[in-house]
């Protein structure tokens, strides 16, 4: 079996412990102690004069290599064009597209720098696999510098409607790129259908006979692969878990009220305004919850020097506030804000004890909280989902309640209906959802693409 060499904007260091990180993580350690191969990503350090070779070093029987950057690049390419460019592009945030030639410049040679310390470290067999929006130009550059290996492609977000993303200015210098890759893959078949719309319409591609996409003299798959969690891991924690330190203070705290449970980075993407806004008028519209049910919401800031993020918690902060302010009594808090990391032991430990789960982001690739609060639940008393309609998971977990985030009723009255469903519907539709968090897991996501990426190697 050939070796698997994967490419991503950052690595992550293996500790040893099973499923101790998100899915991407998981399922990249997982297929490098199958096959062998290399991790590569930025070391998280930058310097005015960049090291001309990889780092390299061994962790928990992995082999990482890690490149550095100057420190204009670095922002240019990150904060600059990846995350203030494509990361509102691909979430559907117009708005907040904040497009400059010097930003794509940076974007285009960090690219070009990543190929450049790779290429030293390939063998004639390798099988190469790159992570996300960070290095879409990748391929294309590695293809420039005579890499005729076979090289895949994940995009973990959403990728948009054509009208969309080309109004992304020159969006055909990085669209065309993709073509360099030999299996573009994509979360939903959503998001496959939309980058197949482009390339035909936006870039004059082709459909051949089986299904592929000729380009610019190359012949590509593009496929969807719906990125799943660790289920077995996930439901051994919450099942330990349950009797922990933290799920017991939790659980003692809130003096026997219902809990609802909310799990996202702080971004603008995972509609956290409407959903604080969906919680007040929860109580609101319908007294009876007030003193008998808790939201607490986990928000772990990111990206905190990109002023939109900045933005989001002062708004949030403020929601948190007004909704205290206006039904709080002096032995009620109706809303726990937290902006802070927990280990994904406690919060399974955390999910298992929530009646409800909250995941409504305004745009999602996948959204992995979905999946994890379900494999994390109680197969005899499980609590309910309630999942928007514009996360990926959402075509896989239609057994949820699915609700648009943007209809801040919809979604309040989604709540009430979650926190009275009856046990007998709550765990057929548990049922149905844990079938399918099982049997797409991140065990098959991997495989699968990877398989499909090594036989399209064969065919070539």
């Amino acid at each position: 079996m050939s070796r698997l060499i994967v490419i991503s904007n950052r690595v992550t260091v293996a500790d040893g412990r099973p499923a101790s990180s998100g899915g991407l993580a998981v399922g990249v350690l997982a297929a490098l102690r199958e096959t062998g191969g290399i991790w590569v990503g930025f070391g998280g350090e930058t310097r005015e004069t960049p090291s001309d070779t990889a780092k390299r070093f061994n962790a928990g029987r992995i082999d990482y290599a890690t490149i550095d950057f100057t420190p204009a690049d670095y922002q240019g390419y990150y904060n600059g064009f990846a995350n203030s460019v494509l990361w509102p592009l691909f979430h559907y945030r117009l708005g907040l597209v904040n497009f400059t030639r010097a930003a794509l410049g940076a974007y285009q040679r960090v690219n070009a720098r990543f190929a450049d310390l790779t290429l030293p470290l390939l063998k004639p067999d390798d099988t190469i696999w790159v992570q996300d929006y960070h290095l879409i130009p990748l391929g294309e550059e590695l293809r420039k510098r005579g890499v005729t290996q076979s090289i895949g492609f994940f995009l973990h977000t959403p990728f948009p409607a054509r009208q969309v993303f080309s109004s992304l200015p020159r969006h055909n210098l990085i669209g065309e790129t993709l073509a360099a890759y030999d299996v573009v893959g994509f979360q939903t078949q959503s998001d496959r259908n939309n980058f197949v719309d482009y390339a035909v319409n936006n870039l004059g591609a082709t459909r051949i006979a089986d299904g592929r996409l000729r380009l610019g003299g190359r012949i590509f798959s593009a496929e969807a692969f719906p990125i799943g969690v660790d289920a077995d891991n996930i439901a051994e924690f919450a099942k330990r878990s349950a009797e922990s330190p933290s799920v017991v203070r939790l659980r003692d705290s809130l003096q026997g009220r219902d809990l609802m449970i909310g799990v996202d980075r702080l971004d603008y993407s995972k509609g956290l305004i409407e959903r604080f806004g969906a919680f007040e008028r929860l109580l609101t519209r319908f007294p009876e919850r007030r003193k008998r049910v808790t939201y607490m919401q986990i928000a772990p800031p990111t990206r905190a020097d990109v002023a939109e993020y900045s933005e989001i918690r002062a708004k949030l902060e403020a929601s948190a506030g007004h909704i205290n302010g206006g039904f709080a009594e002096y032995d009620w808090m109706p809303l726990r804000y937290l902006n802070r990391s927990f280990t994904r032991q406690t919060l399974a430990g955390f999910f298992r004890y929530a009646r409800v789960g909250l995941v409504t982001p305004l745009r999602d690739g996948m959204n992995l909280v979905a999946k994890e609060y379900i494999a994390a639940q109680d197969p005899a008393d499980p609590g309910v989902l309630v999942l928007s309609a514009f996360a990926g998971a959402a075509e896989q977990l239609d057994s949820a309640l699915i609700v648009n985030p943007y209809d801040v009723d919809e979604l309040a009255e989604a709540m009430d209906r979650a926190l009275d469903m009856p046990l007998d519907e709550r765990q057929d539709r548990w049922r149905k959802a844990m079938e399918s968090v099982t049997r797409q897991d991140i065990n098959h996501w991997r495989n699968n693409l990877l398989a499909t990426l090594r036989a399209a190697r064969i065919r070539a």
